[in-house]
């Protein structure tokens, strides 16, 4: 299904019924929603982490509303170590998605070695959707930026992937970068 087809990820979110899952599997990103608070932690080493900023208060908001339905939202991001200057800048700022109700994990690249990995990082709505993200080489969105599959050996694929890299991931509060 085209990105013009698939309902938004908004939509997919307020839609699931138990869980949500994103797996991603860059160690570099450059998408033009966090530029500046990127540049201005690279600049200052301070990363906003005030969930009420204008930057974070959309994302705490829509995951505190899926959370209080009762729908596990999961993060588990695969890293290269020693991590780049980006994974540390997600690193620093995680502690709000844990805030936000979101549950997060780091597993070492070298740890997953033996894990079938679909090629795109993606969101897995309660086994029945996945939305695959799509970005170009430099990590900026590409065109299309997603594609939502349903079919089940892609949903398997996305679900087994994501459950052994969340078994043999780190939990963020464990994780030092």
């Amino acid at each position: 299904m085209s990105q013009n087809d698939a309902p938004s990820f908004e939509a997919l979110l307020a839609a699931a019924e138990h869980s949500a899952f994103h797996l991603e599997m860059r160690d570099t990103y450059d998408v033009g929603d966090e530029a500046s608070d990127f540049e201005h932690w690279r600049n200052t080493g301070e990363r906003d982490t005030d969930p009420d900023s204008a930057y974070w208060a959309p994302w705490v908001d829509l995951i505190g509303r899926t959370v209080a339905r009762g729908v596990t939202v999961r993060r588990a991001r695969i890293v290269s170590e020693p991590v780049t200057e980006y994974i540390r800048y997600e690193h620093a700022g995680a502690s709000v998605n844990v805030l936000a109700g979101e549950e997060v994990r780091w597993l070492p690249r070298r740890l997953a070695s033996a894990i079938p990995l679909p090629g795109n990082d993606f969101w897995l709505f309660d086994r029945t959707a996945v939305l695959f993200n799509h970005f170009s080489g430099d990590g900026g969105w590409a065109d299309p930026k997603w594609e939502m599959r349903t079919e089940p050996e892609v949903i398997e694929l996305a679900a087994r992937a994501f459950g052994l890299v969340w078994e043999h991931g780190i939990p963020h509060a464990k994780y030092a970068v």
